[in-house]
């Protein structure tokens, strides 16, 4: 008789894209469900060496034979708009000081590349969300 698969947890973390170790965060997440992890990054590696470093969203689903699967989604948004506005980081007093600009068509090309992991239907309401992110970080949206 086969042994059954169980999802045993679900694992989120951030790492950045063909270049993750096995060092924090990614070693103590994944070692504490005995999984192994220098084939994980291989994989991983792997999967996303055309991200070349920029940080991605991963969520591995650990099974109770210790095996796994991950799928790795697109880069947060925040990434995405400091990227676009070519600023370093988001403002600590955003309401107040504004760290850069981006016009409509980079919050476009932004909001298409989150769409398929946004809670949207259409591009519009996926400019709003990702527009509601650039306001929060400092960053102005010009037309």
């Amino acid at each position: 008789m086969a042994k059954r698969r169980e999802l045993v947890s679900t694992i989120r973390l951030q790492a950045p894209g063909g270049q993750a170790t096995p060092a924090p965060p990614i070693g103590p997440a994944l070692g504490q469900h005995g999984v192994n992890i220098g084939q994980f990054v291989q994989q991983f590696n792997a999967e996303t060496h055309a991200l070349n470093g920029m940080t991605v969203t991963v969520v591995i689903s650990v099974f109770s034979d210790r095996s796994y699967t991950f799928e790795v989604k697109s880069p947060p948004a925040a990434v995405l708009l400091k990227e676009a506005a070519k600023v370093a980081k988001g403002s600590g007093v955003p309401n107040k000081e504004m760290v850069g600009t981006i016009t409509k068509a980079q919050l476009r090309e932004v909001a298409q590349k989150k769409l398929p992991d946004l809670n949207a239907y259409t591009i519009e309401s996926a400019e709003r969300i990702v527009a509601g992110t650039a306001r929060s970080m400092g960053i102005e949206v010009v037309g």
